[in-house]
């Protein structure tokens, strides 16, 4: 762990954990770190997420104990329907291309968090971003692992061609990478604020983008959009707080997860056993079930959360586990009887402030369009609705996709953690995994982090990735109690890069941690010993001449 009395700043790029640590040192909150390093994010890992894409956080206040949540994801085009798209031949969402863009929300989202929690002037946040922009960066070794991985997406587009493969390929570890088109779409945005993004320049660029591409964005879509301060919702896990966002995020799967999970004795079954891996993935089943049934837009339909996370739902759920058999089909519950590629980073201050913040494009350079003379891609949210109808999830302007980035929160007593595990459908259960390695297995931060996981990426069945540092044995034995085992490297990109930061109030002292399934860092902020030098030295000199 890296460990101080001074803030740290744990992202998924270590220039980006490097700038929010600055930030810091200038006297900026957690919140004015966050903000300066997801820009950066934008820049230095573009394929995971950007100014075109969506965000979600939470700020925990560590004055008056108070957390805050934020839903900037952004709704479909008014103009966007499912009869839209049966007309031109479509019976499924599209994945990428014009028809699969939402309203990106992310800088909505940055402009709301900063006038509540923000120290510095907004001005000040980008000029790290805008360095890298016209300045250039050394790629880093996962981040050109997954560009060249996205080349097929990045040919589709002759912006994204001309700007991304540079030479014609993606660029290589180590090689520097400029991209001053969105450096101008950032410097707008530090001088204008959010108004460049949904009223100005950007924006007309934007709809000139959608026009050109068949698109249905109207310039009021983007005008009229406002993100959400949302209430977080939680559950005890064995005298732990954890808290997520409500839907139209997954955060509510972990929650059932982790409440199911509470009804077995994991800590006694050994961190890497077979019991431990066993349980866990069925909860997953049954939690991603309920999942896939119910999670929409709440302002669209009605989602049963209170259901889904309720203790009394999960022992319901919990009495379908086999402890020996796998169980293949899972089917969602009825919780309503109950009602009583992303990047994510972490960030506390010296005053124990915690930012957790996640945001994304989705997919690889999400929908592969890029905004013309802007240099970024625009998401592929859209690519998450139903076509069907009668689902809670189905697609209609103004309409909020099912998502799937999640921060996430936990605290007992004087300890507080901002925390977070990328990866699409991975989240909701690389969350419990993690809650579960630290409660029920007493592991630190960085370990709980490292630590071997398994992911299931499909709704239904028994495939499961695992992770090849789980021991032979024991995936024997999974293997046996039917799970159709999907062995990954040693640190697996599916099972997603994590950040933790932890506030400890009783002591003041700061904690973070970074997953070495990214290219970043836990990165402190440092402090005034240079000032404290000079401020001596000024003393002894007028000392000495008195």
């Amino acid at each position: 762990m890296v460990i101080s009395r001074q803030g740290i700043a744990a992202t998924s790029q270590t220039l980006a954990s490097q700038a929010a640590a600055q930030i810091l040192a200038r006297g900026g909150s957690a919140m004015d770190a966050a903000i300066a390093a997801n820009a950066v994010l934008g820049v230095v890992e573009p394929l995971s997420d950007g100014i075109g894409g969506d965000l979600f956080a939470m700020y925990w206040d560590a004055k008056t104990g108070k957390l805050t949540g934020i839903n900037a994801s952004g709704w479909a085009p008014k103009a966007l329907s499912i009869e839209y798209l049966r007309a031109k031949g479509m019976s499924s969402m599209p994945q990428n291309g014009i028809q699969s863009v939402t309203v990106p929300g992310c800088v909505n989202g940055w402009e709301k968090l900063h006038g509540k929690f923000g120290k510095l002037p907004w001005h000040d946040l980008f000029q790290p971003a805008i360095y890298y922009a016209e300045n250039g960066f050394p790629v880093t070794e996962w981040i050109a692992g997954g560009w060249k991985g996205a080349t097929a997406t990045l040919e589709t587009d002759e912006n994204g061609k001309r700007i991304f493969l540079p030479n014609g390929k993606a660029p290589a570890v180590g090689e520097v990478f400029h991209n001053p088109e969105v450096g101008r779409a950032l410097e707008l945005i530090a001088d204008e604020g959010a108004a460049a993004f949904y009223r100005g320049a950007i924006a007309k660029a934007m709809l000139r983008t959608s026009d050109r591409k068949g698109g249905t964005m109207a310039a009021a879509d983007l005008s009229e959009f406002e993100s959400e301060w949302v209430e977080p919702i939680s559950t005890d896990y064995r005298g732990w707080k954890v808290y997520e966002l409500p839907p139209n995020g997954q955060g509510m799967a972990t929650l059932e997860m982790l409440n199911m999970m509470e009804r077995f004795p994991l800590a006694s079954y050994g961190p890497l056993s077979a019991d431990a891996f066993h349980i866990k993935m069925e909860a997953q089943k049954l939690a991603y079930a309920d999942l896939q049934r119910y999670l929409a837009d709440p302002r669209y339909a009605a989602v049963p959360v209170a259901g889904i996370i309720s203790k009394k739902y999960a022992e319901e759920r919990a009495g379908l586990i086999d402890a020996k058999r796998a169980r293949c089909e899972s089917v969602p519950g009825d919780p309503k009887q109950y009602a009583g590629d992303t990047i994510y980073l972490s960030v506390v201050d010296r005053e124990g402030n915690i930012a957790s913040l996640i945001q994304s494009v989705y997919l690889a350079f999400g929908s592969g369009v890029v905004v013309e003379g802007f240099g970024f891609h625009l998401q592929n949210r859209g690519g998450l609705f139903e076509m069907d109808a009668t689902h809670p999830n189905a697609l209609e302007g103004r309409k909020r996709p099912f998502h799937t980035i999640i921060p996430a929160f936990m605290e007992k007593g004087t300890v507080h953690i901002g925390f977070g595990i990328m990866g699409g459908l991975n989240q909701a259960q690389a969350h419990a995994q993690f809650v579960s390695y630290m409660v029920d297995h007493e592991m630190n931060i960085q370990a709980a982090l490292e630590a071997p996981r398994f992911t299931k990426l499909t709704f239904g069945g028994c495939d499961v990735m695992i992770e090849a540092r789980v021991p032979a044995d024991v995936r024997r034995e999974l293997a046996e109690r039917g799970h159709k085992l999907d062995v990954q490297g040693d640190f697996s990109s599916w099972m997603g890069g994590g950040q933790v930061v932890v506030h400890d109030s009783a002591t003041g002292v700061n904690y973070g941690a970074s997953s070495p399934r990214k290219d970043g860092a836990a990165v402190p902020e440092a402090p005034g010993y240079f000032k404290d030098m000079k401020a001596k030295d000024k003393g002894q000199r007028a000392k000495g001449k008195s």
